[in-house]
């Protein structure tokens, strides 16, 4: 198991970029999976972006594909969430996510992790 605290968030205007940072305790991330997830209230939760376990394998949402980039340093137990080109539709409060699972990252784009941050929360102003 691993703790994970997000960072990063803030109040930006549309346009600006914006990086979330994810920092994790009790385990290095070396064998592990990440995940951003993001929720508005009201609104079901929404899988972000997803890296794999080995790295080589991301999911992003269609709605931040080209605009996010997700990253992990295993050295730094720590993994980031590079958000650019920010809407207003991208103000929610952001979750970091670890799981030691070495399943695809497409499955935990459903949710199925083990270990959830606090979040951090994202305003975009128009």
């Amino acid at each position: 198991q691993v703790r994970l605290v997000e960072s990063g968030g803030g109040l930006v205007q549309a346009g600006d970029s914006l990086k979330l940072s994810c920092a994790a305790s009790g385990s290095t991330l070396r064998n592990y999976a990440v995940a951003w997830f993001r929720q508005v209230a009201g609104k079901e939760r929404e899988c972000v972006a997803v890296i794999n376990w080995i790295g080589g394998s991301t999911y992003y949402a269609d709605s931040v594909k080209g605009r996010f980039t997700i990253s992990k340093d295993e050295a730094k137990s720590t993994n980031d969430l590079q958000m650019s080109d920010l809407k207003p539709d991208d103000t929610a409060i952001y979750y970091c996510a670890a799981d030691c699972r070495k399943i695809s990252a497409t499955y935990y784009s459903h949710g199925d992790l083990e270990d959830w941050g606090q979040g951090t929360k994202v305003t975009v102003s128009s």
